[in-house]
């Protein structure tokens, strides 16, 4: 049925759901049938890993993908003891959470747009009792830091820029996925929010690398898990 319908991962996603309807007397056909109109296999179980983490996920934010995403939490792990780092636009907080689990030493904070969002990270945040102080805020909130680290929206409404699965286009929030006709739109906004300076290290498209280099001074970039360009560290201009 899931290899009929295009899951990725058919007989690692059948395990998985058949091993949830027994732990929680569940229906498991129609758990497998949810997976097979390519709900996310996260959202059915209400739960993913991530950098070592086990992470409530729901409707309300992105599933979070540790091949892609996982490259912003290095990004921040070679940083000097004390330094502050904020993550703008944190969903279930797997960024945040993550770095502060590998760097307990750091001050981290995280912030979102969406209450929802901000919910959803708060309560990851005390169940997993990592002291990472999240708030709502549109964009950069004020404040001191050494590094900004973001996984902002760069798809573009007509997804010319990427192509993205039934998962994503059909089922998650849509404030965390289109950021308008400009695919870098709210990178760009980002950056010209940070003070002259800050560090940032943002996740783009592979095809963003050059421009992402025009855009931040002293500027390198990250291979994600896959091989592909996927996060570019520099200053603000």
């Amino acid at each position: 049925m899931l290899a009929t319908a295009g899951v990725e991962t058919p007989h690692q996603d059948a395990r998985a759901l058949l091993a949830h309807a027994k732990r929680t007397g569940s229906p498991p056909r129609r758990l497998l049938e949810r997976r097979a109109a390519r709900e996310p296999l996260a959202y059915i179980l209400g739960r993913c890993r991530f950098c070592g983490l086990d992470l409530s996920v729901d409707p309300r934010v992105l599933v979070p993908t540790q091949e892609r995403t996982g490259t912003l939490v290095a990004a921040a792990l070679d940083l000097p003891p004390g330094a502050r780092v904020h993550e703008v636009g944190t969903g279930c907080g797997a960024v945040a959470l993550a770095i502060k689990s590998k760097r307990p030493d750091l001050v981290v904070t995280a912030s979102d747009i969406s209450p929802d969002a901000v919910a959803v990270a708060t309560a990851n945040a005390h169940r997993l009792d990592l002291r990472v102080t999240i708030s709502r805020a549109d964009g950069l909130p004020p404040g001191s830091h050494d590094l900004v680290v973001a996984n902002l929206p760069y798809t573009d409404a007509a997804q010319s820029t990427q192509r993205l699965q039934p998962e994503e286009s059909l089922f998650q929030p849509g404030v965390a996925l289109w950021a308008g006709a400009d695919s870098l739109g709210l990178i760009r906004r980002l950056i010209e929010q940070a003070p002259a300076g800050t560090e940032l290290a943002l996740e783009h498209a592979p095809h963003h690398t050059a421009e992402m280099h025009r855009m931040l001074s002293h500027a390198r970039t990250l291979r994600d898990a896959r091989g592909d360009e996927r996060v570019t560290i520099g200053t603000a201009p």
